[in-house]
């Protein structure tokens, strides 16, 4: 049986796009009749997703997946590294939690993932007809070219040809495109087949003399312009989105304020919302204001986030703007943080033993070793303030958490009845006595249509603002459509075919 076709799309760095391109590719080879499988050997993440199986991988490929009408593997994204406090970063490999070790170590560590990396790229080969693969960052960055086990060794591995994206929005496409090869050995340039420009706001035309000069300096073709989009919805994997997306807020009378903890992670738990409230993302209390509601996200360092939440004044604020009545979310170790306390005895998370929490529910957390990581289907149980209405309703996502929380059973929030293993039975989340504070360890909890219609709802009547009727929000199926005829239009798809089926020989 024929191995899958390959094709890798590189960039000149971190955020220019690579990950919403692959997206779109797999979507393109979708519709053009491709079984299409995105892959990115290693990612560097806060930002991730647990499957069927009870492994987690990197968000991104995730969302690729779901462009390519495919169920979510491991074997997309076989090494995941999430950044800790201290400089430290947990490792998962192929799904599951292999180690927490610093930078140095992690170096020593990669020559025994390539043996894992391979293997995945193998099944995915062997099952596919072509695999669309993601690099990570750059693959000029010298001090780390000699151990990275995501760009040009993995084209290698994989015999891809590679589309560099260069995103122009930052300034100095042209150079660091043309830098980028310079860098590159004799043998890594005879991969790099094209350049893609990628966020460009203006005219193409204008371009043209710049598009010339870089394929006479080069010798290898411009695929094309992709414009800077907007309306088109999502989610984003670099935190570095957070930036570049303020500059687009709505100004819908509901303010919503999600904590922008250093650790943040899953924070596209919270992109539905945004076709509803304005989301403002926040790092002092300056910014906090008066908000409707304000969200302590996940992170992956709870005690570290909660210590910058104090010396950075947003505790005190938080506290006083409860105490007032603005409603308060935690999720997962937001969740944690509301908590009256957070023990960590064993150190699995941090350096200290534990910590006060911000005292707003009556629960404490103890961190544990063992990871649980599972998809779950729960039912509403409660039935005041933010919840109000809402009990028996049914909602399903998926938990990524270390610690354990518990506390008064009469103020559960969620119970849940199945996992994809079978059926289960145990509670989650609470809530304080008006429900106006609640915390929860599902993820993916607001891209439940019906919850959060009915959340905004109870949140708007607890301010006194006009209901609004549910708006016409596109589904991801037409989402990933929009996207794939807006890169579809950008590109010289018949240049990208015909690279694909040369391969690196063409």
């Amino acid at each position: 049986m024929a191995l899958a076709k390959t094709l890798m799309i590189q960039g000149t760095s971190s955020s220019a796009g690579k990950s919403v391109l692959v997206a779109a590719l797999c979507r393109i080879l979708k519709q053009d009749g491709w079984r299409v499988v995105p892959f990115k050997a290693q990612n560097m993440a806060l930002n991730s997703f647990v499957t069927e199986e009870g492994g987690e991988m990197g968000r991104a490929q995730v969302v690729q997946a779901e462009a390519a009408g495919i169920k979510p593997s491991v074997d997309m994204n076989p090494v995941l590294l999430k950044p800790e406090a201290d400089s430290r970063c947990q490792v998962i490999v192929q799904g599951k939690v292999a180690a927490t070790i610093s930078a140095d170590s992690y170096y020593r560590f990669t020559p025994s993932l390539l043996e894992v990396v391979e293997s995945s790229l193998q099944r995915l080969r062997a099952a596919y007809e072509v695999v669309v693969i993601e690099g990570a960052g750059s693959p000029a960055e010298i001090n780390l070219k000699e151990r990275e086990i995501a760009n040009m060794r993995v084209a290698k591995l994989a015999r891809a040809p590679v589309l560099l994206v260069g995103d122009i929005d930052k300034g100095g496409v042209f150079a660091s495109l043309v830098g980028t090869l310079e860098l590159l050995t004799e043998e890594e340039r005879a991969y790099i087949k094209g350049f893609i420009i990628n966020k460009f706001r203006g005219e193409p035309k204008l371009l043209q003399p710049a598009l010339e000069f870089l394929e006479q300096r080069t010798s290898k073709p411009v695929l094309g312009v992709v414009p800077y989009f907007r309306g088109i919805s999502i989610a984003q994997e670099d935190s570095v989105y957070l930036d570049e997306r303020r500059e687009g807020q709505s100004s819908n009378d509901l303010d919503i304020v999600v904590i922008r903890l250093p650790h943040i992670s899953n924070y596209d738990d919270f992109d539905p919302l945004e076709e509803e409230a304005r989301v403002r993302y926040v790092t002092s209390p300056r910014e906090l204001g008066s908000p409707h509601l304000i969200i302590l996200p996940g992170t992956k360092s709870t005690i570290s986030d909660l210590g910058y939440l104090r010396r950075s004044g947003l505790a005190d604020e938080v506290l006083r703007l409860a105490e007032a009545g603005t409603p308060i979310i935690g999720i997962c170790g937001g969740y944690q943080m509301l908590g009256r306390s957070i023990l960590d005895t064993g150190r699995v998370e941090s350096s200290k033993e534990g910590d006060l929490g911000l005292g707003l529910l009556d629960v404490v957390t103890s961190f544990a070793a063992e990871k649980s990581t599972r998809q779950v289907k729960a039912k509403v149980l409660a039935d005041q303030g933010l919840l109000k209405g809402m009990k028996g309703q049914v909602v399903v996502g998926y938990e990524i958490h270390m610690g354990q929380t518990s506390g008064a059973e009469d103020a559960v929030c969620f119970q849940v009845l199945e996992t994809p293993q079978g059926a289960v039975e145990y509670y989650d989340g609470t809530t304080n006595t008006l429900g106006t504070v609640l915390g929860t360890y599902m993820h993916g909890l607001f891209h439940n249509f019906g919850f959060r219609q009915a959340l905004l709802a109870n949140l708007r009547q607890h301010w006194g603002l006009p209901q609004r009727r549910a708006g016409d929000v596109a589904g991801r199926e037409t989402q990933y459509d929009r996207l794939a005829a807006l890169v579809r239009d950008s590109l010289d798809m018949a240049a990208v075919y015909r690279i694909l089926e040369e391969g690196i020989d063409g």
